[in-house]
């Protein structure tokens, strides 16, 4: 009866030290500064939007922003990976992420006013 116990114990014991909160995450050392994600997210949901536009089936879509998301990181000179392991992180903590999506907002509203204005 001792060895179940003891097993349900270490199991435990792993879980809980597996649970870190989200402010002690450590940042991936490739992180990418707020202001460049921003930008990126910026520029990536401007594509989405063209992609929207275009009017082709769903897959077709799809395949051409996930091509076009790779050509704007590229020249960007970011891996997918490292893009994700920043978002991933910056999602974590929540708040960052706020931030972040509101500097995307402003930016997004004042290309918008731009071209109103044009």
């Amino acid at each position: 009866m001792k060895r179940p116990l003891r097993l349900v114990a270490a199991l435990l014991a792993l879980t809980f030290s597996a649970c870190q909160r989200p402010e002690t995450l450590p940042p991936p050392a490739d992180l990418l500064p707020r202001e460049k994600i921003g930008g990126l997210l910026a520029e990536l949901h401007l594509l989405e939007a063209r992609v929207e536009n275009t009017r082709l089936s769903p897959d077709s879509a799809r395949a051409l922003f996930l091509a076009q998301q790779r050509n704007l990181l590229w020249q960007a000179s970011i891996s997918d990976s490292t893009f994700q392991r920043s978002y991933r992180y910056y999602s974590v903590h929540g708040k960052d992420l706020d931030e972040i999506y509101q500097a995307v907002i402003d930016t997004l509203g004042r290309r918008e006013f731009r071209m109103g204005a044009k």
